[in-house]
């Protein structure tokens, strides 16, 4: 049987140590890893081998040449222009696969039992057999559902936290019939999981997948590397050694001299031919590579050593990697997470700081200091994007500096000359962040159009209308005081999607920034006429005639932001009597319970004044809560239950668009209208794209997110749904066939759902297996996975939604039905089965090496 093993890769999240090295080469426990592949494909009699190269391929080659030293027969593939793709590369060499075959990444570290792999295999007749395997954090992997029968159902590539439905994963490794390659189209760049396995499923061709038992690690960054070092060195993974174990887990190589004074501990490795001075300490997790020489007085913690590696006298290395050739002088400190690519040198005394990447061939100077990348490159892998946008805690994770970079990352990936729209909030953090983002930007040659200090629903309607290639707006997190929210937005004024996100953070990791000339550096100019802007639109949306005769009082409690200073002007040219409260700008940001004081005395005002509602605006003008003439808060699903009934009775057999957790009193309110509702993920994103893409949308979003006019701009705007709300309570008003109703009367007379939710911690690693689970134990019950997985009672009457947070450990659970006794028996039913999830994964867990524990 054949092999073909998918080598062309040049693992750039793997730098500095892929620069000058391919990916499958790079050394576990000093050996390459495509030599503890072939290692793997020997033991269960695969001999034949067939290399797919393309980065770096005569290092490969030099290296294995015919192969018949390990063992096996070697034969090349070279993709000579351009990469064709995991499947392109197989079909490139299909004239050699006459017969089944089997097909391994050569960037994995695994020991699964390959020979019962192709047993079953053969036993199902399969055409196409996907060895899976189950992880605790699916995210980075393609997630695969089979049936009971091990048939494959369904695929995701790279989940989003929202969107696991199980944490089986796809491996890479594959066993194949030759026929299905006749699906490929030739010399061109095709993928496995994106193009070949939707269509053999698709074609309902025979597919199976194969649930390994054993060690697999895809070493895709660096923690996965290190990872999987010290999976090797605790003996978790079955590798095969050149070394002598000379003692219970301490293996070193020939011709290998350690001073009887130096102290090893367990489990460490050294290589053949190496040098190990007096009083060395080596701790556990420590790998040296061949012909390495450490100082005396050295202290080595849990490192990884390359060839060829010197190491000075009193040097201290702390969970580390040092590449082939390394020179770390006498006193340096390279300390945890830091990466030295290969011949660099690092000074006497110097210091690397924690996580730092050294490109090859580099010299740090005696006595620096290095606490940034030096040079170009990939950092360890991170997600800089959250559920909307960047967000950290303010001036800790979100700096000036961090703003500079992520600035200039994102204009990185604009062309020259663009222009961008910026905006904030009135807080001097937002000011602080939104100019160091504004120099990041200038740095790469695109041009800024400053709205400086608005609400978020004006920068958005603006945006289109100055024809730039997007916007970034800055503002304190609406839900976390002490947190700085950045959202980024393309040129219609939509959250970017994800794809556009990847490449802004694959600019900010790579720090792969151009650098304008003098000449090119971006301008800056003032927008001034953004609220006329804001207005106009208003105008044109609105019926002002039916809004200046509805006679309406309203008190607006604008929680000192910056809506303050916009939406007062703009309803006093619809004749609005609005009261206002807290209008005045502020430079704190009130707490929850600050908000919800402010909204009791609203709802006192209201009463006093006699008024017919009242409005709390937050979120930097994206959401709101109403209080009817009684002075009673309408927020949540009743928000959104009032508004969806409103404006399908004004616009009846329309389209509203709704996140998948809200109530389904929706669908009975659009029954009621002929109209029609379109669920979508719980993200901001989502919802937008949705709304704007899909035709006859009049509303979107719900209570607990904001509402989206899409006539009006693409994002939540709490502005115009004041105003919008005046507008349709006036026309209801002047309807004679409407008796005049109070905001309270037409809250009475909406249907009533029982709609809760709350929230359970659920640790990141247990959240897939917790979906998996759910999948594979409610097969029987109607299911939704548009985002979690929500399950239908048999009537389809009632529903509870199992939602994975995005961002936090958390899993929230939402349950809606007629019964409240229903509701709150199911709510307690699913928080005690996924706290006796959760306690079960952890009484099983079996947890690799935590990098924090590294930390001497």
């Amino acid at each position: 049987m054949r092999a073909v093993l998918m080598a062309g890769g040049s693992g750039t999240r793997l730098r500095p140590l892929t620069c000058d090295l391919p990916k499958p080469m790079v050394p576990v426990l000093n050996r390459p890893i495509a030599q503890h592949i072939v290692n793997l494909l020997r033991r269960h009699h695969i001999t034949e081998v067939i290399a797919t190269l393309h980065y770096l391929p005569d290092l490969m080659r030099d290296y294995f040449q015919d192969g018949s030293e390990f063992g096996v027969q070697m034969t090349y593939a070279v993709e000579e222009d351009q990469p064709l793709g995991t499947a392109g590369c197989v079909k490139n060499v299909a004239e050699l696969l006459d017969e089944t075959f089997l097909v391994i990444s050569g960037d994995c570290m695994t020991d699964f039992d390959l020979s019962a792999a192709i047993r079953f295999h053969k036993e199902r007749r399969s055409k196409a057999t996907l060895i899976l395997t189950n992880v605790p954090n699916p995210m980075e992997f393609g997630v695969v559902i089979t049936d009971g029968e091990h048939r494959i159902q369904r695929f995701l590539e790279k989940p989003s936290s929202s969107e696991i439905f199980s944490d089986t994963v796809n491996t890479g490794t594959y066993i194949l019939e030759p026929e299905v390659l006749d699906y490929l189209p030739p010399n061109q760049e095709t993928d496995f999981s994106k193009d070949l396995f939707p269509l053999l499923l698709e074609k309902g061709e025979p597919m199976y997948g194969y649930v390994a038992t054993g060690y697999w690690c895809d070493i895709g960054h660096l923690d996965a590397y290190r990872e999987a070092q010290y999976a090797a060195l605790n003996q978790k993974i079955k590798l095969e050694l050149e070394y002598a174990e000379r003692s219970p887990g301490i293996w070193v190589g020939q011709n290998t001299h350690i001073d009887g004074s130096a102290r090893l501990e367990a489990p460490a490795l050294i290589g053949h031919n190496c040098r190990i001075g007096a009083r060395v300490q080596i701790s556990g997790g420590t790998v040296i590579g061949d012909n390495a020489i450490i100082g005396a007085d050295a202290d080595l913690k849990r490192p990884i050593v390359w060839n060829g590696v010197i190491v000075g006298e009193e040097a201290q290395l702390r969970a580390c990697i040092a590449a082939r050739g390394t020179r770390i002088d006498r006193r340096a400190h390279v300390l945890e997470g830091a990466v030295v690519g290969s011949l660099s040198t690092i000074g006497e005394e110097a210091l690397v700081s924690p996580n730092v990447r050294i490109w090859p061939s580099k010299r740090i100077e005696p006595g620096a200091t290095l606490n940034m990348n030096l040079i170009w490159g990939h950092a360890a892998h991170r997600n800089l994007f959250g559920q909307r946008g960047v967000s950290g805690q303010a001036n800790v994770d979100i700096t000036p500096e961090f703003a500079v970079r992520l600035g200039a990352a994102f204009g990185s990936t604009l062309k020259f000359g663009s222009q961008v729209v910026v905006s904030r909030d009135q807080r001097p953090i937002a000011r602080m962040v939104s100019r160091s983002l504004i120099a990041g930007l200038m740095s790469v040659g695109v041009n800024v159009q400053n709205l400086e200090a608005t609400a978020i629903p004006v920068s958005r309607t603006v945006t289109p209308t100055l024809a730039v290639a997007g916007g970034i707006h800055v503002r304190v997190h609406p839900e976390r005081s002490d947190h700085i929210l950045i959202e980024f937005f393309d040129h219609k004024g939509i959250n970017l999607s994800k794809a556009r996100e990847k490449k802004i953070e694959g600019a900010y990791f790579k720090e792969d920034f151009r650098r304008a000339q003098i000449q090119e550096i971006g301008n800056v100019a003032t927008v001034t006429q953004t609220t006329e802007i804001y207005s106009a639109c208003f105008e044109r949306m609105l019926n002002a005639e039916a809004m200046r005769n509805g006679n309406y009082k309203i008190v607006i409690d604008y929680v000192y932001a910056v809506t303050g200073a916009i939406l007062p002007l703009i309803l006093g040219r619809f004749g609005c009597d609005a009261v206002v409260l807290n209008a005045s700008l502020s430079h704190n940001v009130p707490s929850s319970g600050d908000r919800e004081a402010l909204l009791s005395q609203l709802g006192h005002v209201v009463e006093a004044l006699k008024g017919n509602m009242g409005v709390q605006v937050s979120a930097n003008g994206e959401q709101l809560i109403l209080v009817d003439e009684s002075g009673n808060a309408i927020r949540g699903e009743m928000l959104t239950a009032l508004m969806v009934h409103l404006m399908l009775m004004e616009h009846p057999r329309s389209v509203v668009v709704v996140p998948v957790s809200a109530s389904s009193v929706v669908e009975q309110i659009a029954r009621r209208h002929d109209g029609k509702v379109i669920r979508t993920k719980a993200n901001p994103t989502a919802l937008m794209e949705a709304c704007h893409t899909n035709p006859n949308v009049v509303l979107g979003g719900s209570g607990d997110t904001g509402f989206i006019f899409p006539q009006m701009h693409p994002g939540y705007d709490a502005m115009f749904c004041i105003a919008k709300l005046l507008e349709l309570l006036s026309l209801h008003q002047q309807d004679a066939y409407r008796p005049p109703r109070t905001l309270g009367q037409i809250r009475a007379e909406l249907p009533r759902v029982c709609h809760r939710s709350i929230t359970v911690r659920c640790p990141w690693a247990a959240k897939g297996a917790l979906m998996r689970h759910l999948v594979e134990t409610r097969s029987n019950s109607p299911l939704d996975l548009t985002d979690g997985v929500k399950i239908f009672s048999p009537d389809r009457e009632s529903w509870v939604l199992l939602l994975p947070d995005a961002g936090e450990p958390l899993v929230h659970l939402y349950a809606d039905s007629y019964d409240r006794n229903w509701v709150d028996e199911t709510l307690r039913e699913y928080r005690a089965y996924v706290q006796e999830f959760v306690d079960h994964v952890h009484s099983q867990d079996d947890r690799p090496i935590d990098l924090m524990d590294l930390v001497e």
